[in-house]
């Protein structure tokens, strides 16, 4: 019987710390990875497949525009339903190989393994207008939220540090060149 209990506990010591580690890689509004998690995954990917023959992918980063004017006109509440919405949206357009992550309050970052630049920047582009066609309603008024993506793409082993640098200058010429845009 000592065993038996012995044992029971460690298993539900060993659920417990298991539910743990996802909920400390995961952002409780849109469920989708968080800053730490998306980071861990996609490091872990790159260094997976470095020894891979044909080691290519994207990193792309997609921040909503002007965000502050959603919370700022119709409460946080309705900013973060946006914030929802922008996760479901994209995460209808991806593929399952695919990890997104929310890395910051109106920030979200995708990794797409084995993809070329130009198939990367079709996916942005496709994430740009399903965000804009997408319905947001705050207080009985249709919004249009749209984002700003930068994107950056591999053809060897490159480290997540480096890749996130290049997608993030992408981003800032995006939000430069008028937002609403894709830069890659």
């Amino acid at each position: 019987p000592m065993l038996y209990i012995l044992l029971t506990k460690m298993r539900q010591l060993n659920l417990a710390q298991r539910r743990l580690a996802v909920l400390a890689a995961t952002d409780s509004l849109t469920g989708l990875l968080n800053r730490h998690g998306f980071t861990s995954a996609v490091e872990d990917a790159l260094r997976n497949a470095a020894g891979e023959p044909l080691h290519r992918g994207a990193l792309l980063i997609a921040d909503a525009d002007h965000f502050k004017h959603i919370n700022d006109r119709f409460g946080h509440a309705s900013g973060d339903s946006a914030l929802r919405l922008l996760a479901e949206t994209m995460l209808r357009i991806l593929r399952p190989e695919d990890r997104i992550g929310r890395i910051g309050g109106e920030e979200f970052a995708v990794y797409l393994p084995g993809l070329s630049g130009l198939a990367a920047e079709m996916v942005a582009e496709r994430i740009r207008h399903a965000v804009a066609a997408a319905e947001f309603i705050p207080d009985d008024s249709r919004e249009t939220v749209t984002v700003s993506i930068g994107g950056a793409a591999f053809e060897h082993p490159i480290g997540f540090a480096e890749l996130f640098r290049l997608a993030d200058k992408q981003l800032y010429r995006a939000k430069a060149d008028g937002r609403n845009r894709v830069a890659f």
